[in-house]
């Protein structure tokens, strides 16, 4: 029998741990030490032949591995474009997880099913997105994105009397895939595991900030699929979906929009101008866990065709509960067994209402723009228009900007990524976390210009 008395120590022991952990992330280094890396060598060992007691288990991971992480979740950092789960958030993560839900089928498991179908209704009213649209909840913007070109994949080829889900691509028709040249390369790994091939595209030029130029877009001639961007991973910058979709649509070709941060602008009625037209898209992919702050992992495709995307991915067998009133989830997602990926988002879009979303969403692009001025008025080169939470600036030559972010990172105030940006190397600051504010990009700040001021000074004492 089990011991309750034990389990519920234990749970309690771990909700402690991890409330002590986010209680200290806005003053923790947000890189580990090196000896805290270093001591991750201690959980390298070979099968133990007899079990370890559970609490025991769960303080070695709390003891050597917390040490150890990178504090994705504090308010410093904008490495990636990566949010910090709301408290809420991780919350109902900690206790759909002692659900131990698999949605599936409503029929099994009805309150987390009917859940996800409220928090995909709202989405779908917060982007403006076509009423009626279907949606998917996914690992991430990558498997979002895989999920409505597969059902692309499979409306453009019935609408040329080829039954891929049957008879698949050997002897298919070929399909026309036009992408950005700065098309995300999560796209073209989708691209790859449809079978449309990774290299095989024609890639639409951009202008300066990395959006796609319709005035050269390329001519659209039989079934063909269009994969646009929201928010450049880089600049921020939006491609102009709604010209794009009236080139498109009077040939027929399926239009996507991959908005992995940038379709959370919609959200925002100071930047709902940059989704101006993405309405007329045929499907959308972004993540929870960037702009909404949900824990890992969380991401949602919506695609107009409900019909198109179930044919992509549905499935049936005996044993399985599929005919019901109510929408089953694995109807409209790759798996067939996942965790509740959407009640986190639920409890997100609940606790934050739609004023509390847009506020977020403003702070952050605010905090991006405080960023951008306090490195221009220092005299450092912002590289991009920053339109949204994405900022790109440069300290001198690639081996400089690298120098500078390492050690920028090392110093652990903040962390920065580095990127390469149009044959540019440069350092990119992305704000994405709820709970950043002004006082931490000013923080920040301090930190990386007293570095950058530091190396300016060894160049010049090299140089006599």
């Amino acid at each position: 029998m089990p011991d309750n008395s034990k389990i519920r120590s234990l749970l309690i022991d771990a909700a402690a741990r991890g409330a002590d952990y986010r209680e200290n992330a806005a003053e923790r280094h947000v890189a580990p030490s090196r000896e805290a890396i270093a001591g991750v060598e201690r959980f390298i060992e070979p099968m133990p032949e007899a079990g370890t007691d559970d609490n025991e288990v769960l303080a070695i991971l709390d003891e050597v591995g917390s040490p150890a992480t990178v504090t994705m979740a504090g308010p410093r950092y904008f490495g990636f474009v990566i949010g910090g789960s709301l408290p809420v958030t991780v919350a109902t993560n900690w206790l759909t997880t002692a659900w131990d839900q698999n949605v599936g089928m409503h029929e099994v498991t009805p309150a987390t099913s009917t859940l996800e179908r409220v928090a995909m209704d709202w989405m779908i009213e917060l982007f403006g997105l076509p009423q009626g649209s279907a949606a998917s909840f996914v690992t991430g913007a990558t498997v979002a994105n895989f999920t409505a070109l597969a059902a692309a994949r499979n409306r453009v080829y019935w609408d040329i009397d080829w039954n891929v889900e049957a008879d698949g691509l050997i002897g298919a028709p070929p399909i026309t895939i036009i992408v950005s040249e700065e098309t995300h390369p999560t796209v073209f790994k989708s691209l790859g595991l449809l079978g449309f091939g990774r290299n095989r595209v024609v890639r639409a030029p951009v202008d300066g900030q990395g959006r796609i130029d319709a005035s050269r877009f390329p001519a659209i001639n039989g079934p063909t699929i269009i994969c646009t961007q929201a928010g450049n991973v880089n600049t921020g910058a939006f491609d102009p979906v709604g010209d794009i979709c009236e080139l498109a649509k009077p040939k027929g070709a399926w239009v996507h929009v991959d908005g992995a941060f940038g379709l959370w602008a919609a959200a925002s009625p100071n930047r709902a101008h940059l989704c101006s037209g993405f309405a007329a898209a045929d499907s959308w992919a972004t993540d929870a866990h960037k702009w909404l702050n949900v824990p890992y992992d969380s991401g949602v495709a919506f695609v107009r065709d409900t019909a198109a995307l179930k044919s992509a991915m549905a499935i049936t067998a005996e044993y399985l509960m599929t005919e019901t009133e109510f929408r089953n989830p694995s109807d409209f997602t790759p798996e067939l067994s996942r965790r509740a990926r959407g009640v986190d988002v639920w409890a997100a879009l609940k606790s934050l209402g739609r004023q509390g979303v847009a506020e977020m969403i403003d702070r952050c692009c605010s905090n991006a723009r405080r960023f951008a001025n306090g490195l221009s008025k220092a005299g450092f080169d912002v590289l991009n228009d920053v339109v949204l939470n994405q900022v790109l600036v440069s300290f001198g030559d690639d081996a400089t900007n690298r120098s500078i972010i390492e050690d920028i990172q090392d110093d652990g105030t903040c962390w920065c990524g580095v990127t390469v940006w149009q044959q540019k190397t440069a350092m990119r600051i992305s704000v994405c976390n709820w709970s950043t504010t002004e006082h931490d990009v000013d923080r920040s700040l301090e930190a990386i210009l007293a570095i950058a001021q530091r190396h300016k000074n060894r160049e010049k004492d090299r140089r006599g």
